[in-house]
């Protein structure tokens, strides 16, 4: 169970929307609770968006999906790697990730899981352990992509929480067509693990590493 949260949080998101859906409620709930959370998305995913959006549709639905979460748009970070690809620029992404240990020096930090299949989710869950060496990490939940998850972490959220999530999702209009986007699915996960944490809502999470 994560108690408290560190003043300083870095969400590592491979595409725009995987930290919103991993961990949108819980980014709700630390900005209220006083603490500063940094977003970072390394792809723009301009390759994978259905016909006939305009290029740049993803980075403007992600500035206005943070800011409902309460991010600050300072503290929104964008990279544009080729969606798919990460493993042919893992050195440069790793050089992102030292780059924004040295600069933020997190507390907390959340990403992908370690079961998570996706090719570009692999490669910064696997970077990250390198680098954030002093940082707590935990890896979110992504369902679709999970075959085994192991969440041993929980942190209770609210209802408002919850909404601004759904709400910050909804402002992925090209996106709205995967079912996992969709308000019931959200509802419905956050309901299963708050069950299992005793509460209305939560999120849940892998525990990669804690220090206290």
């Amino acid at each position: 169970m994560i108690k408290k949260a560190a003043k300083t949080i870095l969400v590592l998101s491979p595409h725009t929307d995987d930290g919103e859906l991993g961990c949108g409620a819980c980014i709700a709930r630390f900005i209220n609770e006083g603490s500063r959370v940094i977003y970072a998305a390394f792809s723009l995913c301009r390759d994978s968006l259905p016909a006939g959006y305009a290029a740049d549709t993803l980075e403007k639905e992600v500035k206005r999906a943070t800011a409902k979460l309460g991010i600050d748009q300072k503290d929104l970070i964008l990279f544009d790697y080729p969606v798919r690809r990460f493993s042919e620029y893992r050195q440069a992404i790793l050089n992102e990730l030292l780059g924004l240990q040295r600069k933020y020096k997190p507390g907390i930090l959340f990403v992908p899981s370690s079961t998570d299949i996706h090719q570009d989710h692999a490669v910064i869950y696997a970077e990250s352990l390198r680098v954030f060496k002093y940082s707590s990490i935990y890896g979110y939940e992504m369902p679709w992509n999970n075959f085994s998850f192991t969440g041993s972490s929980f942190i209770k959220i609210n209802r408002r929480q919850l909404d601004k999530k759904i709400q910050a999702l909804l402002q992925y209009g090209s996106q709205q067509h995967r079912s996992y986007m969709q308000p019931s699915f959200i509802e419905s996960l956050a309901i299963v693990r708050g069950v299992q944490a005793g509460c209305e809502f939560a999120e849940c999470f892998e525990t990669a590493r804690t220090i206290v």
